[in-house]
């Protein structure tokens, strides 16, 4: 092997190929040709890999034909196999965007971009085997991008198994277009029945379309509604209820030296987590009637958090499902933001309470997925193109792990 001065250059030679594919006579050498592939860079200086590929003619039926050069490269491909596993290594582990690996390759971005593509949807996408051993899924809305044109807003199934099972983390199963029941059902009558019998747990947000698809599809898997929406849809009537009594009470939005808008942030904590000052704050604010509205329903949030963070489940349950009873009936009518709680609550109160009877079974490991698919657009500087987020996001977050295919 030698390397040039400037850009490195790595010089191989393929082995002698000695008979004719098509009547299998012995071959007569008839000159050699030079095949250029981008390779594995030397340092971040890229490297171009120079095949000397001998071209035989048969004796017997004239036929041409060149050495085989799979072994370094795929068919017309410009990049080499150990260029295009430093590639996916890059992408998937490292994190890099692809403008950066194509400088290292010394290609441009479309020929790395296809390169990358092709090739995980070989390894990956392709994969009959990706779905096997799923039993708990989760199901979310994600924001592939921020634009006013077109709809910005896809649908990710997550596997969840392996954190019930506490194998590994959660994985990116599919990547729907649009957010609506059609697309989550679509998807479930796409997979065979057997999968489907599979499933046992569907974890979601409060979305109904979510919900419809999943009992109609898979009737046998228990929903569940995530604690981390709940506990939203509780903070979210909390605001409300607070935004409501300060325009009542000083005809305004709250500002700075209004005692709403100061405890604002502090509403929101644990009560097990107050500091003594917060305590001091929140005794000032409850201490007439003025702000009655606001303590019953930051104490209805207190009571949803607590039941969530109660060491023993089953008591856990016990409470939850007494905050839920409780918000059903006598609520009075001022507290309009707690009646609608009751009713989306009361609405859902099944796969609440699930929560509380599987483990390690919710859409927290999703929106850490999502997280990763933040990160992935930011790495970008954002998409154009949903096909080609799809497949960079299921390389992303798709359990691929380029490592483990030595045969790259």
């Amino acid at each position: 092997m030698k390397v040039a001065s400037g850009t490195s250059r790595s010089f191989g030679w393929v082995e002698p190929d000695d008979w004719c594919r098509r009547c299998g006579c012995q071959r007569a050498p008839r000159d050699t040709v030079t095949r250029e592939l981008a390779h594995e860079p030397f340092g971040w200086r890229p490297t171009t890999l120079l095949l000397t590929v001998r071209r035989y003619r048969c004796t017997e039926c004239a036929h041409v034909w060149r050495q085989d050069t799979t072994a370094a490269a795929e068919p017309r491909a410009k990049i080499s196999r150990a260029g295009l596993r430093w590639e996916l290594v890059g992408i998937v582990v490292q994190h890099l965007s692809m403008a950066r690996v194509a400088k290292g390759l010394g290609v441009s971005w479309n020929t790395a971009n296809d390169a990358v593509l092709a090739e995980g949807q070989r390894l990956l996408i392709a994969d009959p085997a990706r779905l096997d051993g799923v039993g708990v899924v989760g199901v979310d809305e994600h924001a592939w991008r921020h634009t006013r044109k077109g709809d910005k807003y896809v649908t990710v199934v997550i596997d969840l198994t392996p954190v019930r099972d506490g194998t590994g983390p959660s994985r990116l199963l599919a990547m729907l277009d649009g957010r609506s029941k059609k697309a989550f059902k679509d998807w479930l009558a796409e997979q065979d029945q057997t999968w489907r019998d599979g499933i046992e747990v569907v974890a979601m947000d409060g979305f109904a379309g979510f919900k419809t698809a999943s009992t109609e599809e898979l009737p046998q898997a228990v929903s569940v509604m995530d604690p981390f929406h709940v506990v939203r849809l509780a903070g979210g009537a909390l605001n409300e209820c607070r935004r409501r009594v300060q325009q009542e009470l000083h005809g305004h939005r709250g500002r700075k030296g209004d005692p709403l808008y100061t405890a604002r942030r502090t509403l929101h904590t644990g009560a097990d987590l107050l500091t003594d000052r917060q305590h001091e704050r929140l005794e000032s604010l409850f201490a007439g009637d003025r702000h009655i509205q606001v303590e019953c329903t930051w104490g209805i949030y207190q009571r949803l958090i607590s039941a969530y963070r109660h060491p023993d489940r089953t008591a856990g349950r016990v409470e939850m499902s007494s905050v839920i009873n409780a918000l059903a009936d006598g609520v009075p009518k001022a507290l309009v933001e707690l009646r609608k709680l009751g009713r989306a609550s009361g609405k859902r109160a099944e796969d609440v309470l699930a929560y509380f009877d599987r483990p390690r079974t919710s859409n927290g490991p999703t929106e850490a997925v999502n997280g990763r698919l933040e990160h992935l657009r930011g790495l970008a500087l954002g998409f154009r193109n949903l096909t080609n987020y799809i497949a960079r996001a299921l390389l992303e977050a798709g359990g691929f792990r380029p490592q483990l295919h030595p045969g790259l």
